[in-house]
């Protein structure tokens, strides 16, 4: 099915309108120029619309083609959603083993970000858990990729930003569960400092994460509410909950207004600490209660800035940037920190790296805003951390570079057309188009 739609990230960057090709899990295709996949659009920034002619809409690739519930193990279409592999899996005391914060994200977004989730402490990055996928390119027949064969293109498909080619479907590992419940612990912190003392003073949870009051005065900057979690053990699985509330379209204006956050953040830091249980939607996917949350930024939209910084440098790096975003900006709309452990992911681009990562939301408010995000890519860089590219639209080449070092490891790999408004920005593309960019081939690429 072909058709010319306007697509949008989840920050609010949109694509004009484009040659979209929706495939089914047998047969369809394109041909000339260049490509990209699209999944359900959650990047924060512009990794995942194409920079050119085509835009591959995988919805349709959305398909649960088998599911061990002995040893848990699944493989789906790459186009079904973590929200429908979940309510599937759940019931028979299966769970994702890594998950991202919304359920709404794609299986073949979260092979091509190589997401994390508030576990990454324990279990490392989404491609530590992946098995197989097929890959569908234009210069090539399909390639069936796992960890010992097609060995290169598996690396460099996971956290490759969909650049590498079409994945159709994806084989994964699943954890096992005793509950759909989370037992849920709060902890509250003073400040910035507090947090680092609390979190290294314990063994950490399974899941962690803490919430800081991006929008808290000067004298209390970077206080907040540790929240850890376990798996339950009760034996319950209700059915995971859908959004209550939907924004159905563009707000003319941002209704994200700083007054009513404040308060809702002064309310929030004062919930009870202790131990609770909840569901795996409140503690996962807060936010997915809300669908399209992202639209009532307006039509300017927002940017998120995720950083991570090494160990040792994130306690004075951390309050640095809390403090440019403070006196920059007046604070973050929403701010994350959490730890991530020290993992080597298969994937050859992927994000996540030893250190604390730290994440804030900012309205677009046009050049002062881009004059902050440069002041905050500048100091993570000066501490040795890297910017996360799939949740940025303002990543300059120089920034992606000195993130990523090894980029040039990637290049060899790269569908000579697949590209996407990122990589174009960045200055990402195959050694054959740096050789030749005159010479993009117009093969057919074949869906299967």
């Amino acid at each position: 099915m072909v058709s010319s739609e306007r697509h949008v990230a989840w920050g609010g960057v949109s694509c004009a309108p484009a040659h979209v090709v929706r495939p089914d899990m047998t047969t369809s295709g394109i041909a000339g120029g260049s490509y990209l996949a699209y999944g359900a659009g959650r990047s924060y920034g512009d990794t995942c619309l194409p920079a050119g002619d085509t835009l591959v809409h995988t919805a349709s690739l959305n398909q649960i083609i088998s599911f061990d519930a002995q040893k848990g193990i699944l493989r789906a279409g790459a186009g079904l959603s973590l929200r429908k592999i979940i309510e599937h899996i759940l019931p028979h005391g299966w769970f994702l083993p890594v998950t991202p914060g919304t359920a709404e994200v794609t299986l073949g977004g979260a092979l091509a970000n190589d997401v994390h989730g508030k576990n990454h402490h324990v279990a490392g990055t989404f491609g530590r858990f992946v098995r197989a996928f097929e890959l569908v390119r234009s210069d090539r027949a399909p390639i069936v990729c796992t960890a010992s064969a097609n060995s290169d293109y598996f690396a460099a498909t996971i956290g490759g930003m969909g650049l590498t080619g079409v994945a159709t479907w994806i084989e994964i590992e699943l954890v096992p569960v005793r509950s759909a419940n989370i037992r849920q612990t709060i902890t509250r912190f003073a400040d910035i400092e507090s947090y680092f003392a609390v979190n290294e003073s314990r063994t950490p949870a399974t899941y962690s994460v803490a919430w800081i009051d991006g929008l808290a005065p000067r004298n209390a900057l970077g206080r907040g509410i540790l929240i850890e979690g376990e798996h339950a053990d009760d034996g319950d699985f209700p059915v995971i909950r859908k959004a209550s509330v939907d924004i159905p379209f563009v707000a003319p204006f941002t209704l994200v207004w700083r007054t009513p956050l404040k308060l809702m953040n002064a309310l929030y830091m004062r919930q009870r600490e202790g131990e609770s249980v909840v569901d795996t939607e409140k503690f996962f996917y807060p936010l997915d209660r809300i669908g399209r949350w992202s639209r009532l930024y307006g039509p300017r939209g927002f940017h998120q800035f995720q950083c991570v910084i090494p160990e040792k440098a994130a306690p004075v790096t951390v309050r640095q940037l809390l403090e440019i975003a403070h006196d920059d900006a007046g604070g973050s709309n929403l701010v994350v920190l959490k730890k991530f452990g020290d993992f080597d992911s298969p994937g050859m681009l992927s994000f996540p790296m030893a250190g604390y990562t730290l994440t804030m939301d900012f309205p677009d408010r046009g050049e002062g805003t881009s004059t902050l995000l440069k002041k905050l890519d500048a100091a993570t860089l000066s501490a040795g951390g890297r910017i996360n590219p799939y949740k940025t639209r303002a990543m300059s080449t120089e920034t992606f570079r000195a993130s990523f070092p090894h980029w040039r490891k990637l290049l060899p790999f790269l569908d000579p057309r697949a590209e996407s408004q990122f990589s174009r920005r960045v200055g990402l593309y195959s050694r054959e188009e740096q050789s030749s960019p005159a010479t993009i081939g117009v093969a057919t690429l074949h869906i299967r």
